[in-house]
This record gives structure tokens, C-alpha cells and sequence, in this order.
């Protein structure tokens, strides 16, 4: 998926939401626990009621990967199923892989190649080498961490740097060298929305992905005046709050409710800026 095609979604749905499945077989209605599969069915009913209001999904691999065989297969019915179903939308798996060698070129082909997923997580902090075997399949998409809203993201990411900026800053200075506005996107958080003043001098034309509104207390209005460029290049997730919006049999319907809620909030944005 190239970024004319997620602009033309953008456009479309008058959205830039992405739904996390944060799926956490703890959280999820009663009535889908003694399936075989719950984690799907879950997320199936999620992605049913929201997928014309959504330009992403998002599952998160740990929710995945803590359940062992069964929650991998899950996850690969997920990213199958919206594929099959609902093939405009981007797939991103928020994998946060951040190896290196031939280690990093396999994980590139779990997920572009065995998988049919658009885009995944990397981390930097080891460098080019973590990041440009992910780089090699046309079409697909790096999300790279730059600026996190955890409260440990102050343990590096503002620590100034030889070159006399912070560390996010060459981080994002330095990505430039390895892929470009159609290849790669970048991580920030929405708890940080004032510092996606300095991401845009330097990233002014590629997507972001923001974290962290609702359940985490981002303010979407704010984001969308730091961060909005001309082609929107924002793509704003949230999981919780629309997840868990309802506990019972009618959750995919809260679901959806909670997700147009922000679409209405989505659409006045565009609206005034588009």
C-alpha cells in the first residue's frame, strides 16, 4: 500500500483512525471464552463493526504471543481476515522488532512475506542494521520508534547528543538516510504532542503514527495542530477505549459507537484543514 492509497482512505472514510487489537483474553466478554478460538472471534466482531469508520488495524503482538501456539494462529486468522475482507485497509503489526543481520531479515519475512501485513514496529536502537532489511519489500512500511509516551522514554530519547540535539532528533535525522516519505513512518506519542512541532521540521511529509488517545489521555484536537500536514500524515491510534467500550454480547456495537465518536471528531478536523 502506497501512501496515495492511504490518503484516498483518508479521504473516503473522512477518517485517520487506527484501531489497536490490544486483544487480552482477560478483558474480553464472557460468552467468547470457551471458543476455540476467542481472541479472533473477538477481534472479528471489532473489525466488522469499525471498518468502515478505520484506515488501520493494529494488533499487538504480545496479546498474541503470551498465549503461546494458539494465540500466534489467532493472530495470523486476524491479519488473514481483514486481508481477505477488507484489503484497503493497512495492516500493521506493532511487533517492535529491533535486531539485527539475519535475524532482522527473517523477522522482515515473517511479517511481509509469510504474512500479509503492510507495515511493523522497529526499534533503532541498533541502528541501520535493524531497519533495512525491513526496508527491502516495495510496498510495505516501516513504523519506526522515535518518540514515546512512556514515562522511561525520558531515560534516552531527550539525552542531547554530540550534534547538540536530543536523541530523538537523530534518530528521525538520520532514518532520512534510509528510507523516505513511501517506506517509513514514525512512532509518536500523543502525551507528546507539542514536541510533533520539532518531528515536523524535520519529517514534514511522512505519516505518523500516534499512540495514546483516549484511554492514555492524548488530546486529538491538540495532535492534529502540532502534527497535521498537508496530506493529513497522521494516523491516530486507539485500543482500549474502543476495545473495551462494553463487556457483553453487544460490545461490538459499543465498539463501533465509541470508534464514530472519533470519526465525527476525525471528519470535523479534515474538514477545516483539507
Amino acid at each position: 500500500m502506497n501512501s496515495e492509497k492511504l490518503f484516498d482512505q483518508i479521504k473516503q472514510k473522512q477518517s485517520f483512525l487506527c484501531i489497536g487489537l490490544d486483544t487480552e483474553i482477560t478483558k474480553i466478554p464472557g460468552h467468547l471464552k470457551d471458543s476455540e478460538m476467542p481472541l479472533f472471534e473477538f477481534n472479528r466482531g471489532i473489525i466488522d463493526a469499525t471498518h468502515d469508520l478505520a484506515i488501520a488495524f493494529k494488533p499487538n503482538l504480545a496479546f498474541y504471543e503470551s498465549q503461546g501456539t494458539k494465540g500466534w494462529q489467532q493472530f495470523e486468522l486476524t491479519i488473514r481476515y481483514i486481508r481477505d475482507n477488507f484489503p484497503e485497509i493497512l495492516i500493521i503489526a506493532d511487533a517492535k522488532r529491533g535486531d539485527i543481520g539475519n535475524t532482522s531479515k527473517k523477522y522482515a519475512e515473517t511479517f511481509f512475506m509469510n504474512l500479509p501485513c503492510d507495515a511493523v514496529t522497529v526499534a533503532p536502537y541498533m541502528g541501520s542494521d535493524s531497519v533495512l532489511p525491513f526496508l527491502e519489500y516495495p510496498g510495505k512500511w516501516v513504523i519506526l520508534l522515535a518518540l514515546t509516551s512512556n514515562q522511561g522514554a525520558d531515560d534516552f530519547q531527550f539525552l542531547s547528543t554530540i550534534h547538540h540535539e536530543r536523541l530523538f532528533e537523530t534518530v528521525l535525522r538520520k532514518s532520512l538516510q534510509w528510507g523516505n516519505p513511501e517506506n517509513m513512518m514514525y512512532v509518536v506519542g500523543a502525551t507528546r504532542a507539542a514536541m510533533l512541532v520539532k518531528v515536523r521540521e524535520i519529517v514534514p511529509d511522512h505519516f505518523l503514527l500516534i499512540p495514546g488517545v483516549g484511554a492514555q489521555g492524548g488530546d486529538l484536537e491538540e495532535v492534529a495542530g502540532y502534527g497535521f500536514n498537508s496530506r493529513c500524515g497522521l494516523i491516530v491510534n486507539s485500543s482500549r477505549a474502543i476495545l473495551y467500550a462494553d463487556d457483553s454480547e453487544r460490545y461490538a456495537e459499543a465498539a463501533r459507537e465509541r470508534a464514530l465518536e472519533v470519526q465525527l471528531k476525525m471528519k470535523g478536523i479534515l474538514g477545516k484543514r483539507l
